[in-house]
């Protein structure tokens, strides 16, 4: 079976849950009703069992190009042949009634006549469950799942439409100028039959798009990289929940890592780091309400494990911690790369990085956002106080390594954060500082020159008596524990370049080295720490290859401007799509470049007036 690249695909949402659209007009990702719920297209994952709404024009000549419509999350697939043009625009209409989910395919022929193949066959419950077709007009079908969830699809069209083996099919023709529309929706008890069908789609349109439109009219971006950083607010939005103000680390499950290997893991959950780091971009950006969304989730996190245990590194959307991981074994995955994994394991791992995450996230909105509440800074002391006890244990930290704990230095440099941020907050709320902070934080601080420095090497080890750096270390100046100038870090990143960098792009480690991942296969560059990489180059003055190195690595995002989590040897994309944490780090990197390149411009004029 032939799979469409991970790159091929564009994205769009309704703030609850996401689908994924390829060049070639099939819908082959999709969950419903939430993020995290079973798969009802999954043909990304397999082509015969995994389910796909594909609607393609029958050019023989065909090329097909896709772009958002500006400023939005509305897509524009088009299809370009001698015999004419076509398009498909599709939404998933925000903020409807009822808490509805709806998906929205218009379209139409700009040009000439062409003849239109539509097949919707959805696979309820990750492909595990049976379903029913009923026709109820000769425009409208009803899917009913078999399985657990009973879910119920209704799909309208303004042709007629046809059941075949358990699918919905369609076949017509357009001139120009002509248009039909597919209204696919999830079906609760409050829904019922559209008698205004080409009026919602049309107003539904509208709607999203002027949605969209006033949202990213809000950023405060004014930079050199305006498409760039705006596309990325965009994603980051789309993998918000509206309902919950938690934010998942990326739609998908069981993408690759390597083609083939069995890193395939599920990441539409809510970590507590990646959440943290967004909310450094989305405020950034000037975005303090889903900002504030996201700390008030994180309270009531807090709240929940109050007296109970440490803070989980990762929950579902609305808060449960439970994430069992499973395999699906009727997927082969994408291109043969399995086990397709739902669910993620890790939530049991310790990863001590959070807390610094999470402390600095908080300090970034109780200092320009708003004032953290009483009863939060006390259900964060729980958690600090927590931590002073037990900062020194190993753990699997930021890459959740499944080959054994370590002392990472990247979760000794977190835990330093923590106590360094509670600090800050203290004294700018005017609180009691608890001396017991101040002295943690000063042990750490001696800790990771005494433990983690290698003179012979003259770097920061990725743990004590590796062999190897690791590029999480990078964020060591970004986060303030050691100047971007100072020997000692320009050495280590020296070292980085040597050990991890390829041209501009960077491995997180070594997987051979002496903290191995438990897998055998190596993986791609990590997007994200290109960036680390990026701002700490212009941090350390070295802005001209900075500059070059960032413009290069956005030549690698695909044709949308969307980055998965890796990249391959041959540019090919890796990993869950899109990736939160690779486009929240273009918006801090493009930040940072801006601020250092504007500081040299403004001195120049200076030096010459």
């Amino acid at each position: 079976m032939s799979y469409q690249p991970i790159e091929n695909y564009g994205i769009i949402g309704d703030l609850n849950t996401v689908a994924l659209v390829g060049l070639n007009g099939s819908i082959d990702f999709l969950c419903l009703p939430d993020f995290d719920a079973p798969s009802v297209f999954a043909a990304l994952l397999d082509n015969e069992r995994g389910g796909k709404f594909e609607i393609t024009p029958t050019f023989t000549d065909m090329k097909t190009r896709q772009m958002y419509l500006p400023d939005t999350n509305v897509l524009l697939t088009r299809f370009l042949s001698s015999a004419g043009v076509s398009e498909i625009m599709d939404f998933m209409p925000v903020e409807l009634p009822n808490n509805s989910r709806s998906l929205v395919r218009r379209v139409t022929n700009v040009r000439g006549e062409a003849s239109y193949k539509v097949i919707c066959a959805p696979r309820f419950d990750y492909g595990r469950a049976k379903h029913r077709v009923k026709m109820i007009a000769d425009n409208q079908a009803l899917f009913e799942s078999e399985g657990d969830d009973k879910t119920i699809l209704r799909l309208t069209a303004s042709v007629p439409l046809k059941m075949q083996d358990g699918d919905v099919l369609a076949d017509f023709t357009l001139g120009a100028g002509k248009t039909v529309d597919f209204l696919l929706e999830y079906i609760t008890d409050q829904h019922e039959l559209r008698s205004d069908f080409e009026k919602f789609i049309t107003e539904s349109l509208f709607r999203t798009v002027n949605y969209w439109k006033d949202w990213i009219s809000h950023s405060s971006y004014r930079g050199r990289w305006p498409h760039a950083v705006n596309r990325s607010a965009l994603v980051l939005k789309l993998l918000t929940s509206n309902k919950y103000g938690s934010m998942i680390a990326s739609p998908t499950f069981g993408l690759p890592e390597t083609i083939g290997g069995e890193r395939n893991w599920d990441y539409r959950y809510t970590w507590i780091r990646d959440a943290s780091f967004s909310i450094h971009a989305l405020m950034r950006l000037g975005y303090v309400k889903e900002a504030g969304a996201y700390m008030q989730w994180v309270e009531k996190m807090c709240r929940d494990v109050k007296g109970r245990s440490q803070l989980g590194i990762m929950y579902s959307i609305d808060g449960r911690p439970q994430i069992k991981e499973t395999f699906l074994d009727n997927f082969e995955g994408y291109k043969k790369s399995s086990p397709v994994r739902i669910g993620n394991d890790a939530y049991n791992q310790l990863q001590l990085d959070i807390y610094g995450e999470l402390m600095d996230a908080v300090f970034l909105y109780n200092e320009f956002g708003e004032t953290i509440s009483h009863d939060f800074w006390e259900d964060l002391k729980e958690q600090l106080d927590w931590l002073c006890d037990n900062w020194k244990q190993p753990d699997e930290s930021i890459w959740e390594v499944r080959g054994g704990k370590q002392h990472f230095l990247y979760s000794r440099l977190q835990c330093w954060v923590a106590f360094d941020r509670a600090i800050k907050i203290a004294r700018h709320n005017s609180l009691p500082v608890n001396s017991r902070y101040v002295r943690q934080r000063d042990r750490i601080y001696d800790s990771i020159y005494r433990d983690f420095w290698n003179p012979e090497k003259k770097a920061f080890m990725q743990f004590p008596g590796a062999n190897t750096v690791d590029a999480s270390s990078l964020m060591m100046p970004l986060l303030g524990f050691i100047s971007p100038k100072d020997p000692r870090w320009l050495s280590s990143l020296k070292r980085i370049e040597e050990e991890l960098v390829s041209d501009s792009l960077v491995y997180r480690y070594r997987p051979d080295a002496a903290a191995p991942d438990g897998f055998e296969k190596h993986e791609g560059t990590f997007s994200m720490c290109t960036f680390w990489y990026v701002e700490c180059l212009s941090r350390a003055g070295q802005l001209e290859k900075a500059r070059f190195y960032f413009e290069k690595m956005l030549g690698y995002a695909n044709h949308l401007g969307l980055f998965s989590e890796q990249l391959g040897f041959e540019g090919e994309h890796l990993g869950n799509f899109p990736q939160a944490f690779t486009h929240l780090g273009l918006i801090n990197t493009a930040f940072n470049l801006d601020m250092q390149l504007n500081d040299i411009r403004n001195r120049n004029v200076n030096d010459n007036t």
